[in-house]
């Protein structure tokens, strides 16, 4: 009988815990803002690698960026750079028939088989330097343009200069091995940026598949272009001294990635490692524009000025990527100069822009004046005080 007391009440107590607990209030997650959980990117293969935000330029997972190596037929990119821009300055045409000489026969490695004293259309000659990685096509683009390929491989460095290719020297047009022919993953990611920002119609050209030239038809060497719908673009490259190398571009929704291999051991093993970088960067990161260049964010008193005010904002569209699901947690801040006196130049920086993300910084950019203020008459000057 004892027992069985104890056994009730034992039951009686439990009972009552257990009410007690499912009246306790509920506590309200919603706004209590989550860590960011990114895991490591996956390990790649190779001698270095990139994955790189096109619109906000951040790098999400790197390896030897800017370790030197050879491009090999990476370099082709700049070429065709290079290329487009002599047609917008319209120094050529798609028209125009290019004499092919002797030397751009000869050039070995891969080809379009256009032959020694022929006539060819600069559009196809793209086409088969951009489509079918031909040596010859490149080295007959860089004669036509430059007179010479040494000449062309010197146009090459200015533009890398240009554009902050800081760890890079070109001395042909092909990506043939060459003991001063060198560039990095992060020079080749600037490259890439800059190819798809400045020529987006051109850029068009990398996706296009395959190419028939006098009767042979060649398929583009990147793989990742039937393998994921999302890639249009860029180009391959492999000798046996930089082994087999990609670069690659991919837009879902509203986020284009950029990927740079290098030095994988076979052309299955580039796509691989470009794919799971792809698959990494697009699953665990979002980007978002926060604001356009030249609008107003802010603006800061002016002494001594016609006018007593100054508009600041941003000498270029501003994008911030963010590890999926936190854009909530960005914070942004501005601070602005103090005594701002006239003459305020146009696009004088007068402050920065800071943004944050769970307290801690991610970038910061400078806030310029998006109009010049002259100095005030003396009048005006003393009205406006």
């Amino acid at each position: 009988m004892t027992l069985l007391k104890q056994s009730l009440s034992l039951v009686l107590i439990l009972f009552s815990s257990l009410s007690l607990a499912n009246t306790q209030p509920t506590p309200d997650l919603s706004n209590i803002a989550m860590p960011a959980v990114v895991p490591t990117a996956p390990s790649i293969a190779g001698s270095a690698y990139l994955l790189m935000d096109f619109n906000s330029g951040n790098t999400l997972a790197e390896s030897n960026v800017d370790a030197r190596v050879e491009p090999a037929s990476l370099t082709k990119i700049m070429t065709g750079f290079v290329v487009i821009n002599e047609l917008k300055n319209g120094k050529m045409s798609m028209d125009d028939l290019v004499n092919i000489s002797e030397k751009a026969w000869k050039t070995p490695g891969s080809k379009m088989f256009i032959e020694v004293g022929k006539q060819v259309p600069v559009r196809d000659l793209i086409k088969g330097m951009v489509i079918q990685s031909g040596n010859d096509a490149s080295v007959a683009l860089a004669e036509h343009i430059a007179g010479s390929e040494d000449t062309f491989a010197q146009l090459m460095n200015k533009y890398a200069k240009t554009m902050g290719m800081n760890n890079t020297n070109f001395v042909n047009a092909t990506g043939l091995p060459h003991p001063e022919h060198y560039t990095t993953a992060r020079d080749l990611g600037i490259l890439t940026k800059t190819l798809i920002t400045k020529h987006p119609e051109e850029y068009k050209w990398y996706s296009e598949r395959s190419f028939t030239f006098n009767g042979i038809t060649q398929h583009n060497r990147n793989r990742m272009l039937w393998q994921d719908p999302s890639v249009d673009g860029l180009k391959t490259g492999h000798t046996d001294s930089a082994g087999y190398c990609l670069v690659t571009s991919a837009k879902r929704e509203n986020t284009r990635l950029i990927t740079v291999v290098l030095g994988t051991s076979s052309s299955e093993q580039r796509v691989e490692e470009s794919q799971k970088l792809l698959n990494y960067g697009f699953r665990f990161f979002e980007t978002h524009k926060l604001y356009s260049a030249n609008q107003r964010l802010n603006e800061a008193k002016v002494w001594e000025g016609a006018t007593g005010l100054v508009g600041l904002g941003l000498l270029e569209d501003l994008f911030v990527t963010v590890p999926t699901g936190q854009y909530k947690n960005l914070k942004i801040e501005t601070s602005v100069d103090a005594n701002i006196s006239a003459p305020v130049m146009l696009h004088q920086p007068l402050g920065k822009l800071f943004i944050s993300i769970n307290d801690k910084p991610l970038m910061e950019r400078p806030l310029v004046a998006l109009e010049a203020v002259e100095e005030g008459s003396f009048f005006k000057n003393y009205l406006i005080s």
